[in-house]
């Protein structure tokens, strides 16, 4: 009996042991990676053609492609990006995509170095125009008459951590607010650029 329960004593310690050690090993990952690692975002430019509104019948054409700056500032960890989805808001929130839309985004893949930054180009083709509530297309309306338009850039991120031979995915989500200085181009047409922006917001 006595010796049942030794071995029963020594495998409860055995078990023990091993699951601190695996817990600070969880621990040592993810401080390794998450303390304080996260992704930084900046809109480095925009450029905005084509704009038309027609409030009449609620419609948005336009062509906007957007520098988007990703930082990594790990000294440690490099980042694998596996896929970028990106949707164009107006500033109301109301979406500017939808089927008429097209969103492309180069490099779409990419690795990024510790302690590195990469531009990413985020292009958005809704030229072929794109339906929005009337409040919406009379707001875009206003301000490109008054000669500045607003936008929100949704992203979606899908990354890979890489600690030595361990990877940990992550589906980051960045938000930009950018406003683009526009005149005329001709007829109903708006267009301008935007040399840089503002620090993105970025949440896990």
């Amino acid at each position: 009996m006595s010796s049942n329960r030794t071995d029963r004593e020594k495998s409860c310690c055995g078990s023990l042991f091993t699951f601190l050690v695996a817990a600070g090993f969880v621990i040592l990952i993810y401080w390794a990676i998450f303390q304080p690692h996260h992704i930084r975002a900046t809109v480095s430019s925009a450029t905005l053609t084509n704009l038309t509104v027609a409030p009449d019948n609620a419609t948005v054409s336009y062509r906007l492609t957007v520098g988007l700056e990703l930082y990594n500032p790990s000294l440690r960890v490099p980042i694998y990006y596996d896929a970028l989805d990106a949707e164009l808001r107006a500033s109301g929130g109301a979406s500017l995509g939808g089927p008429a839309a097209r969103v492309a985004s180069s490099p779409a893949e990419f690795l990024q170095r510790r302690k590195s930054a990469d531009t990413v180009r985020l292009e958005f083709d809704g030229s072929s125009g794109v339906g929005v509530p009337d409040d919406v297309a009379r707001e875009l309306a206003r301000e490109a008459g008054v000669g500045s338009v607003s936008f929100e850039v949704d992203v979606d991120a899908r990354v890979r951590y890489r600690f030595a031979s361990i990877k940990i995915r992550q589906k980051p989500r960045i938000w930009c607010w950018l406003t683009v200085p526009v005149k005329p181009e001709g007829g109903l047409r708006f267009g301008g650029a935007l040399a840089s922006g503002d620090r993105c917001s970025v949440k896990y």
